[in-house]
């Protein structure tokens, strides 16, 4: 059963079996909120009244009704409920976020409960959307909004206060800024984020929210912080607030004990090198640097290279966003939790007090390891020098030992500039120093200036410094992964597809879904979303833009379209791009000067949390800029594309023409799937001629074998005509229908069918369809063994194709005139009526005639002993079969090669080709449940 899924916090979405649909008008999305929400069967006036109150009652039935039309041309049949008095929703049909957020607060949650919800909550209730002629309307919505924020609020605020209490610090973090976010005046929020930044040893962040908590208050209520924010404030500066307990241990549950920890995949080489370049940390120091995009692994690999060193001694350090204006932050960190150690007071007594006073400057804790230091040098020239000497003194000896040591700092990217000069200091002073300075940074992250690169690059010069840059897991990675965690290594495709290879995403998905299926929705783990959002909370509002402008193309595309559509200036798009290309957001392909976005997940939800009003402005501009001819020069047909931009931006009049274009030029390119996918989506829209397009789409299910459709098809572009008194376009689709139950082997069916189109053909005067048929009709009788009925058919079909001048008329009675002649033992005149056949069709250019002629050219030419030339002409026929996409046919080739390849002897091609026919048959034979033994029969026609 198809489901349709109604995500309604945030931008409203509607998605049925996973494909994005969008109704055309607003009151329509209106409606299905209105009746997911309150979980409701209405009164079809009680509705009409709440959504068009400035209309009469009539007027708003009848928009009701147009409404209730357009939603069902857009999600189907299934989803709703509607009788001529009331209107629902089918509950086993649907499925909406709301409902599930409620259904996850309701009793007493469990914190995973809690967390799930959360997950769902994208924005707020209809984000951004209003009926604004409906004030009952918009006041249902204010409400529900409200209350589902105020759970939204709770829940959080539940999560902060038992993540805190548990000890689970860096998992609470984003859920406190979240609950802050919301409500920027609430003090609690505030203290509880101060707790959670001095429990993570982020102690200047703790001050600098308390700081923020003032200054909102301040400007916003013009009042001072609670007396309990600033005791906690004070007792934070002065290191007073008693440690949080520590985070629970791993579960032991015996699933979770079955599950093995992810192991390091893929990284073999990467690993190697990092070996070989410590190896040759020796007498002269060296610097690495693992470089990579977020996600990718940097500090995993760095993590799983450390292991194996230990116990080397190591000073490890990592830097934070926002925190880039705290100076020498990360050495700070890193050496507090260096003088932990338990013979650091003997290391540091070799250093020289004035070196010691110089670095006690930057940690006052250093004093506790010596005596009585000298003070430290006034400011004045050469003071930095000092301070810098000092630091490098006492980094020298904290990692002094037989082994090199390392000094690591993670996320570099994000070091202060201070850090970064004193870095560059360190990296210079390497020469003659037994250690190692390791550094893992982002490539999607450029720092104030560019100041990392540059000192990078200086080192490398000096042959100081090796970089390792990580790619993406292959798919290959990602069985390797699954098949050590004792996971179905089937999934491997899917999950590579999913993620991309990013190793981040590949665990979260490993972690937050449980036991994955390999069929089925796969919902976005929540840290992968946050990851994403990181990855967006320093684009300016310009990139933001562009990014949204991307989204919505969809696709690969270049400046020229990226600019058209986000309505900004060249120079401004240029820069914007660059920015985006410099944080790894948009990546340049190689092969040809288009973008594209680094992980298309990140595109996605760049789209879904695009407002709907400016999607749809962005695809109306992107439908008008894809009209113009400088957007075809790469060769492309873009009609579906601009059709689906059209369809998105609400236009679907012409949306509906631009489909049954595209489905026009995909047929011609014997692009079937496509082509049918194109007319279906202009007859969900309302194209002004369904019978044209019903018609089409059952020429192309009879290709594809699927009769059952195609039937269905025919009838419904029959009944259409039948209604516009269209004689020359009823005839037409009734000898198509009888086509169908030709190759069916339905024969009475066929023959009643073709008689009937015959006497709308003959009311019309359509001599050239006339002959045509007559030859389908002795075809029907040759099939069924009337022989001399047949041949007078032929002979009449024959005449009348010669009287209507129509050379491919003549071609289709050829060669069923061949077939006759074949029959009868009369090869010679076979060969040559055939041959005849096939050349008039090769001047039509018409496959399907010229692949007829060949196939009985070729079973006529096995019947005289000639294989050689039956074979030459199976392989064409099959080679032109293929191009146009007859299955049933194809199949029938096969049959056929396989019973050539038999007679000559040639067992293993002859079993190849009979599997491939079998497969196909057992496809096309069976329709509607029932097999169809008369389609196996077919070899000839």
């Amino acid at each position: 059963m198809s489901l349709l899924k109604l995500y309604f916090l945030g931008p409203p979405r509607l998605e049925l079996n996973g494909k994005l649909v969008e109704p055309d008008t607003r009151k329509a999305i209106a409606l299905v909120a209105y009746l997911a929400l309150t979980g409701e069967r209405y009164d079809r006036d009680a509705l009409a009244a709440l959504l068009w109150p400035e209309l009469d009652g009539s007027r708003a039935r009848a928009a009701l009704r147009r409404t209730l039309s357009a939603l069902k041309a857009a999600v189907g049949e299934a989803p709703l409920y509607a009788t001529r008095t009331v209107i629902g929703l089918n509950p086993e049909a649907t499925w909406c976020d709301v409902l599930a957020f409620r259904d996850l607060l309701e009793g007493d949650p469990s914190d995973g409960e809690l967390e799930q919800a959360v997950d769902l909550y994208r924005d707020d209730f209809l984000a951004g959307f209003s009926l604004r002629d409906s004030l009952s309307f918009d006041d249902w919505q204010l409400l529900e909004a409200q209350n589902l924020r105020r759970g939204l609020e709770n829940a959080l605020e539940k999560l902060t206060r038992d993540g805190l209490a548990r000890g689970e610090i860096s998992q609470t973090l984003p859920f406190a800024r979240r609950w802050l976010q919301l409500d920027p005046l609430r003090e609690e929020a505030h203290r509880q984020l101060m707790r959670l930044y001095a429990a993570d040893n982020r102690r200047d962040a703790a001050l600098r929210q308390y700081r923020e908590c003032v200054r909102v208050l301040e400007e916003e209520l013009g009042v001072a912080p609670l007396p309990e924010t600033t005791d906690l404030y004070e007792a934070i500066q002065e290191n007073r607030l008693a440690a949080p307990p520590p985070p629970p241990p791993a579960p032991t549950s015996p699933a979770a004990a079955a599950r093995p920890s992810i192991p390091l995949v893929g990284r073999g080489r990467e690993l190697t090198d990092l070996r070989e370049n410590y190896r040759q940390v020796g007498p002269d120091g060296r610097l690495l640097v693992v470089s990579g995009e977020i996600g990718i692994g940097k500090t995993r690999l760095v993590e799983a290279f450390l292991q194996e060193l230990a116990p080397v001694r190591l000073l490890a350090a990592r830097c934070y966003e926002g925190e880039q204006n705290l100076a020498y932050a990360p050495f700070l960190q890193g050496l507090t939790a260096a003088l932990q150690q338990p013979d650091a007071a003997g290391r540091l007594a070799a250093v020289d007090p004035l070196w010691l006073a110089e670095a006690a400057r930057l940690v006052p804790a250093l004093a506790d390891f010596a005596g009585e230091l000298p003070p430290a040098a006034a400011d004045g020239p050469g003071a930095q020098s000092r301070f810098f000497e000092g630091i490098f003194q006492v980094v020298a000896a904290l990692l002094a030992g037989d082994e090199p040591g390392v000094f690591w700092v993670d996320d570099a990217h994000w070091a202060d500039a201070a850090s970064l000069d004193l870095l560059a200091y360190l990296t210079r002073r390497l020469e003659g120093q037994p250690y190692g300075i390791l550094l893992t940074k982002s490539d999607q992250e450029q720092p104030a200036g560019g100041r990392l690169e540059r000192l990078i690059h200086e080192a490398r010069l000096d042959g100081r410094a090796a970089l390792i840059s990580l790619a993406r897991l292959s798919e290959a990675d990602v069985g390797e992964l699954l098949h050590a965690g004792a996971a179905p290594i089937d999934l491997a495709p899917r999950l590579f597809r999913e993620t991309e290879g990013l190793p981040s995403f590949i665990t979260a998905y490993l972690a937050d879904q449980g036991e994955l299926a390999a069929t089925g929705e796969w919902t976005l783990p929540h840290s992968v979303r946050d990851l994403l959002r990181a990855r967006l909370a320093g684009v300016d509002e310009a990139g933001r833009q562009l990014l949204q402008t991307a989204a919505a193309i969809g696709r690969d595309f270049d400046v020229d379209l990226l600019q058209k559509a986000s309505g900004r200036g060249e120079e401004e798009v240029i820069s914007g791009l660059e920015a985006l290309l410099n944080r790894r957001l948009l990546v340049e392909q190689e092969s040809q000067p288009t973008f594209v976005f680094s992980h298309d997940k990140l595109r996605q939800m760049v789209y879904d949390e695009t407002r709907l009003i400016r999607r749809r402005l962005l695809h109306r501009r992107l439908a008008q800029a894809l009209k113009e001819p400088s957007h075809r020069w790469r060769g492309q047909v873009l009609e579906g594309q601009i059709a689906h931009h059209l369809q998105l931006a609400g236009q679907e009049d012409e949306a509906a023409a631009y489909y049954k274009l595209a489905g026009d030029h995909a047929r011609l390119l014997y692009a079937n799937r496509e082509a049918l996918a194109h007319y279906e989506a202009a007859l969900a829209l309302g194209h002004p001629d369904p019978a044209a397009l019903h018609e089409a789409c059952a020429d192309l299910h009879t290709l594809a074998g699927d009769y059952t459709a195609a039937r269905s098809g025919f009838e419904m572009a029959a009944s259409i005509a039948a209604a516009a008194d269209d004689p020359a376009v009823l005839g037409r689709v009734e000898h198509k229908l009888g086509q169908v139950y030709l190759r069916q082997g339905e024969w009475t069916l066929a023959e009643r069918q073709l008689h009937r189109a015959g006497a709308l053909y003959e009311a019309a005067g359509a001599v050239a369809r006339r002959a045509a048929l007559l030859g389908d009709l002795s075809y029907a009788a040759y099939r069924q063994e009337a022989l001399a009925p047949a041949r007078e058919l032929a002979r009449q079909a024959r005449e009348l194709a010669e009287t209507a001048g129509s050379p491919l008329v003549l071609a289709q009675i050829q060669n069923i005139l061949g077939i006759l002649a074949r029959r009868q033992e009369e090869l010679d005149e076979a060969v040559q009526v055939l041959e005849e056949g096939r050349r008039l069709a090769e001047e039509a250019g018409h496959l399907p005639v010229q692949v007829a002629s060949l196939n009985n050219l070729a079973l006529t030419e096995m019947a005289a002993g000639r294989y050689e030339p039956a074979l030459a002409h199976l392989q064409t026929a099959l080679r032109l079969c293929e191009t146009y996409g007859d299955r049933h046919y194809q199949a029938a080739l096969h049959n056929n090669l396989a019973d050539l390849y038999h007679l000559s002897g040639r067992e293993d091609e002859a079993m190849a080709h009979l599997m491939e026919a079998v497969t196909l048959y057992a496809e096309v034979g069976r329709q509607e449940d029932a097999w169809q033994p008369e389609i196996w029969k077919l070899s000839e026609w």
